[in-house]
Formats: structure tokens, sequence, C-alpha cells
């Protein structure tokens, strides 16, 4: 994979999954700026190499941004609650970040794409915008959502040189899935040990997805080898989907 010359926003670039993208990005070549809402982390990125610049925005009130081959949206939420206990702003909350971030960064950077020719914007879905699981409905929908938006975003462009693709990770190694646990924990009282295997008993595999395995999915799809990927949405799951 080669992406020298090519220019790459991640947003959500300072952990995570996002931080692995931008880590995996530059070290093909591309010259990566990471953005998110925190200076520290993304400045950290850049100190490592992982990252060359860094922008520090909200993806729900974005300035202008310069132009970019490369989009991974890697920004977003979660949040759990049974459907009961859900309200209108949880709802709210999750899609203003999880779709409107997506559609406001999208918007932002895929003028340049159409006018050059040439883009990839890869959004980081989930498992839960394939399938439901108990206790996210508000979260699986407004990655449901996501995916809707990228499917037909990606028939728009088709023919303009850009594509639009997805990545549904399943449960991974992150700060979101670290706070899942310590919840389960101190709602069933269970050990660290039984409240991970009730997040990897979903995946055939019995483990929690790689941040690198699913940077290397988006990866793939930023390369002049994907053109003729376009609006699907690739799961990195073990198998669950």
């Amino acid at each position: 994979m080669d992406l020298h010359g090519r220019t790459a926003l991640v947003t959500g670039g300072g952990s995570g999954i996002g931080a692995a993208c931008a880590t995996a990005l530059t070290a093909a070549g591309a010259t990566v700026t990471v953005l998110g809402r925190r200076p520290a982390p993304l400045r950290a990125m850049v100190a490592a190499g992982a990252a060359q610049h860094v922008l520090e925005a909200d993806i729900t009130a974005l300035p202008a941004l310069p132009r970019f081959d490369l989009l991974v949206h890697a920004a977003g939420m979660a949040e759990s609650a049974p459907f009961l206990a859900s309200d209108a702003a949880l709802f709210e909350r999750l899609w203003r970040v999880n779709l409107l971030g997506a559609v406001a960064t999208a918007q932002a950077v895929l003028p340049g794409m159409l006018e050059d020719g040439f883009g990839r914007i890869v959004m980081l879905a989930s498992t839960a915008g394939l399938k439901g699981y108990a206790y996210t409905t508000a979260y699986a929908a407004s990655k449901h959502a996501l995916l809707g938006l990228v499917r037909s975003l990606a028939q728009e462009v088709a023919a303009r040189g850009v594509t639009v693709n997805a990545v549904c990770p399943g449960f991974t190694e992150t700060a979101i899935v670290a706070r899942a646990t310590a919840r389960i924990m101190a709602k069933t009282g269970r050990g660290e040990a039984e409240a991970r295997a009730e997040l990897t008993k979903h995946n055939p595999q019995r483990r929690l997805v790689q941040p690198a395995e699913v940077a290397a999915a988006v990866l793939a799809l930023c390369g002049a080898g994907a053109s003729a990927i376009n609006g699907q949405a690739i799961a990195v799951d073990g198998g669950e989907t």
C-alpha cells in the first residue's frame, strides 16, 4: 500500500480505532491530520510520528476544512440503556454525533474530492449498524442511519471518482469497551474476566477485535486497488455477522 502524496483526515484520531487508522495511513505514506476535541491526545499522535497535523474541533460544529484526498471518520459516541429508559435526549445526542457529525464532515471534504476527481470516504460504523443488541436501541439506530448515509452517498458520487464505504467493527479493545466492561462489573458484581466474556461471546473467535485489525480494513479501502469497492459495509467481527 503506497499512499505517498495523499492527504488524509482522521476524525476521532487521538485514541482507539481512529488513532490506529491514523497510524496505518501515516505508515503507508499519507500526510495525516487528526481531528478531535481534546488537543493533548492529538498532539501526542504527532509527537509519536503517527500523524503530521492536528485540528482541534467538534464534528458537530466544524470549521472550514482544507482539501483532503482521504476521509476516515472514526469519531462517535456510544451509550447504552434499556429502551424504556432511553429518552428523546439520548436518541438525539447519539443521532447528532453519530449521524449528523458524519454528515457535516463528509459535506466539508466532498466538494474538493469531486473537483479533483478522486476521494475515499470511510465511515467507522459498527456491527450495531448491521444487527441489533439489547439495551442499545439509540446507538444501533444511529449506526443503522449511518449505513444508510454511506450507501446512498456512494450511489450519488459513484461516477465521479469518489468511493464511500463503512467498516463495521465488532466489540473492539478500546476505551469504550473498557467502560462497558466496568459498567457490567458494577451492575452485576461479576469479575473482569466474566464481564469481558459477556462482550466477547458475540464474536465466534471469542475475543475482542484489535484496533489495528480495523485499521487494516480501512487502509485497504483507501488504496487505489479499492476503486471498485463502493457503498459497502465491511464487518470486522470474527464472523459474528
